[in-house]
């Protein structure tokens, strides 16, 4: 599996898990047991946000080391 590839799961990966937090966050009012802690969900959210971010870093990195690797070959 290339970097590329590895990273861009881990972007739809850490999308689920904005949209499943947000969702969560969205219907807290409406929950009849309560079971949704605003604290952990803001925490998700954060955390769904630097995989993302370290997930386009990969991306990033892997291009331009690409592009390097051209560079050298041309």
């Amino acid at each position: 599996m290339t970097a590329i590839a590895s990273a861009s799961s881990g972007l739809q990966a850490a999308v689920s898990r904005l949209n499943a937090s947000a969702d969560r966050t969205a219907r807290m009012g409406l929950s009849q047991d309560g079971a949704v802690d605003p604290v952990r969900e803001a925490v998700e959210r954060i955390e769904a946000g630097a995989a993302f971010k370290a997930n386009v870093a990969v991306i990033r990195t892997a291009d331009q080391m690409t592009g390097a690797l051209l560079d050298i070959l041309a």
